[in-house]
């Protein structure tokens, strides 16, 4: 039999670590209702229990710090901060700001009145506006409205510092904190007044945008402000939409946060996915460098720095980066040795070809997509790339019965750039044994081609410039016409094809 000291200290322990959250909800029916989380901007479902009577209690011991909310069935809902300590709040259908009570939680008793003076302040604001907008510039009218505005202003500001100074180390704290912008100096001037540096102000803001933020506090991942914070950094508001300028601000954000953290493991994941569905030619490279660096390294103990991944998962992912690595803006990709139509000769792309750009062409006689695509481009070839040092390495499908169909194409459509391919001879053979191809004649890159090219589907277009480099993949005929007179200073000149929305979509 247990004492009663042991029952009692049982007692005491598990209570401490157990939150109750408790919601009474005057005027609303009996039924289901979801306690809801944020994980960044979205919503999850967090739990699920019955109110009776206007009462409702959720456990509280499995949910993590941050912004949570009771979603009904009208899809009406409010809001409210958990950071490990028992709640219990009272409000009434449907007015939930304006009738919230707290009973029991010192952040949410803080958060209550910080969003019911926001509220009364915006609904004055919005008056000073609308008499403001009324106004002519200028007149008393006018003037009279912008220093109400300015008082309103400085009221929010300084009930807004009133909270972090009393309570910057509570989540309800840290979350007003959030919201403030930093303040940003006049920027330098010389000895006459002028401004030395025009960007100044915004160099500054954005070298102290995270200033108020706590990267420390994981509680700040579950609201949706710190995501629309995270969104608003890494915008073409805030840098150019490059992928080595994303790189790098993504890079300096990363290091400023705790590896072992939700706020590490949110920020990499949302960087990480946000620009692997960037439509933007090249920012693919965002996507690949990042898991690269932040999912595929491994650490003394062999552990990826995704703690929240499957090695199953890490495989597949890191498996399809090592070869999305060499296919990624500014990087040189893998070389190719193949074969022309004699099934003879081997043409090199890096060594027998000197020109000032390389169109790398992936192509199928059979395709319908590449029979559209294929005599355009010779058209661009024999009419503009020729005469400018643009060379064309188009490889085509030749395996089997395929590799007279090739030949026959390109007799038929007179195709003059080079056409290689992995002949159905050589193919045959290098399954027997490779080593007398390699590294004599070929690689074995160039003979697994279609894997380290990633070749899913045909046709697929890449550019090099005269070192090699990457500089542009999956683009159309139309759009591979007008880089190439941009990048040699030819864009005066008529295009052959115009814009063709159909065919513009479907390479990408």
């Amino acid at each position: 039999m247990k004492s009663f000291l042991s029952v009692l200290v049982l007692s005491i322990a598990t209570s401490s670590f157990s939150q109750q959250l408790k919601f009474k909800i005057t005027g609303q029916k009996d039924t289901t209702v979801h306690l809801v989380r944020y994980y960044g901007s979205k919503l999850f479902y967090a739990d699920t229990a019955q109110i009776k009577n206007g009462l409702v209690t959720f456990d509280g011991k499995k949910q993590k710090p941050g912004m949570l909310g009771i979603l009904l069935p009208d899809q009406k809902m409010f809001e409210f901060i958990y950071n490990n300590e028992d709640i219990q709040l009272e409000t009434t259908y449907p007015n939930f700001i304006e009738t919230m009570k707290v009973k029991k939680s010192e952040e949410n008793k803080i958060f209550t009145e910080y969003v019911q003076f926001m509220t009364t302040k915006k609904k004055s604001a919005t008056e000073v506006n609308a008499r403001k907008d009324k106004a002519t510039k200028g007149s008393p009218e006018f003037e009279k409205a912008s220093e109400e505005m300015k008082v309103l202003n400085k009221e929010v500001e300084n009930y807004q510092n009133e909270i972090v100074k009393n309570h910057g180390n509570k989540l309800v704290g840290k979350i007003v904190k959030m919201s403030m912008e930093p303040v940003i100096p006049d920027a330098p001037k010389d000895a006459n007044g002028k401004i030395i540096d025009s960007s100044f102000q915004f160099n500054y803001f954005r070298s102290h945008y995270f200033d108020n933020i706590d990267l420390k506090e994981d509680g700040l991942v579950g609201t949706a402000m710190f995501a629309s914070k995270l969104e608003y950094y890494f915008s073409n508001k805030m840098m150019v939409p490059h992928w080595d300028t994303v790189l790098h601000h993504a890079h300096k954000f990363i290091e400023k946060l705790d590896p072992k953290s939700k706020m590490f493991e949110y920020c990499v994941s949302w960087i990480t996915s946000t620009y692997g569905k960037s439509n933007q030619m090249g920012m693919d490279k965002v996507y690949t460098m990042m898991a690269d660096r932040y999912y595929c390294t491994r650490n003394a103990d062999g552990k990826s720095p995704a703690f929240w991944m499957t090695e199953e998962k890490l495989a597949d992912l890191c498996e399809k980066t090592e070869t999305q690595k060499r296919l990624v803006m500014g990087v040189v990709p893998h070389n190719l040795i193949l074969r022309d139509t004699t099934d003879v000769n081997w043409v090199d792309m890096f060594n027998d070809i000197d020109a000032e750009y390389t169109i790398l062409y992936f192509w199928e006689a059979t395709c319908g997509h590449c029979k559209k695509i294929t005599p355009k481009l010779q058209t661009l070839y024999e009419k503009k790339f020729k005469d400018r040092n643009i060379e064309v390495y188009a490889v085509g499908k030749a395996i089997g019965d395929d590799f007279e169909t090739w030949k026959q194409y390109i007799r038929e459509k007179n195709l003059t750039f080079i056409n290689v391919a992995l002949t159905d001879k050589l193919y045959t053979e290098a399954q027997k044994d490779a080593r007398q191809f390699i590294p004599k004649y070929t690689t074995i890159e160039s003979l697994n081609y279609q894997k380290h090219y990633d070749l899913f589907a045909t046709p697929r277009v890449f550019v090099l410039n005269k070192n090699k480099e990457l500089i542009a993949k999956q683009i159309s005929i139309s759009q591979l016409e007008d880089l190439m007179d941009r990048l040699q200073g030819k864009t005066d000149l008529p295009k052959l094809f115009p814009p063709d929305p159909e065919e513009d979509a479907s390479m990408k």
